[in-house]
């Protein structure tokens, strides 16, 4: 539905409040109310007192919308007992947002009879008649609760690209190992086992027979001497105490003199 025959449609308007109101009062803090005019209809809020520069009003009204009018003033004034009220500032609001979409939520600016900034107005309209515009692009989530939907793979599947492996599998590699198996590699050893080294362990015996290599470049000790006897010997384990005992020497101290004594004289 366009603009066009919104004659005696309805127009809710909700007075939600002021913010940074030009201050008219020099002592006290101002009352503030505000008045909207759409035609021949006005309205009035209920005065906000001691509101000051944020009054708070939260009052709906409808209007009857005019065919080929689409704005409203907005008014506010600073309430006043023995004088006169103070003119605040006024603005005009425009009506197409609203009458196009059907929800509007605007704050518009004030100004004051010298045409400087005199504060702000909040209004909230709602217009029921208004065809709403389908949306040009998809919502960003799909509602709480449905299934989810299912979306396509982000790679292909076609024959371009494997499958099951992202490698090839044709005779060109192994399948199994990735050495060759023919005669030229051992199957089972790396080492040949051919009779010209031992089977077992190349270190049987010792010393090494006279068939194997290389030769040794050194005889075998002969077995009377190897191996070594212990030391020290047997045969003087433990020492013999010290001093040694006393034993018959031919020497000292002489013994008796065989012949007579004194000797003879020369």
């Amino acid at each position: 539905m366009s603009n066009f025959g919104i004659q005696g449609q309805l127009l809710e308007v909700t007075v939600v409040g002021c913010n940074n109101l030009k201050d008219t009062e020099w002592i006290s803090r101002q009352d503030p109310y505000v008045c909207l005019e759409y035609g021949s209809t006005r309205f009035r809020t209920r005065t906000c007192t001691d509101g000051h520069k944020t009054p708070v009003f939260q009052e709906k009204f409808v209007f009857s919308l005019i065919e080929g009018l689409k704005e409203i003033t907005a008014a506010v004034w600073n309430s006043n007992t023995l004088t006169v009220d103070d003119f605040i500032g006024s603005g005009k609001v425009h009506l197409g947002k609203v009458l196009s979409q059907g929800f509007d939520d605007t704050t518009w600016p004030l100004q004051t009879k010298t045409g400087r900034y005199g504060g702000e107005v909040r209004l909230i309209m709602h217009y029921s008649k208004a065809a709403k515009p389908a949306s040009s692009c998809a919502p960003s989530a799909p509602p709480y609760g449905m299934p989810p939907v299912p979306q396509a793979p982000v790679y292909p599947t076609n024959s371009a690209y494997p499958t099951a492996a992202p490698y090839p599998t044709n005779s060109a590699y192994p399948t199994s190992s990735p050495y060759p198996t023919n005669s030229a590699y051992p199957t089972s050893s790396p080492y040949p086992t051919n009779s010209a080294y031992p089977t077992s362990s190349p270190y049987s015996s010792y010393p090494p027979n006279s068939a194997g290599y290389p030769p040794s470049l050194y005889s075998a000790p002969p077995p009377s001497t190897y191996p070594p006897p212990p030391y020290p010997p047997t045969s003087a384990y433990p020492p013999p105490p010290y001093p040694p005992p006393p034993q018959a020497s031919p020497y000292y101290p002489p013994g008796p003199y065989s012949g007579a004594y004194p000797p003879p004289p020369y």
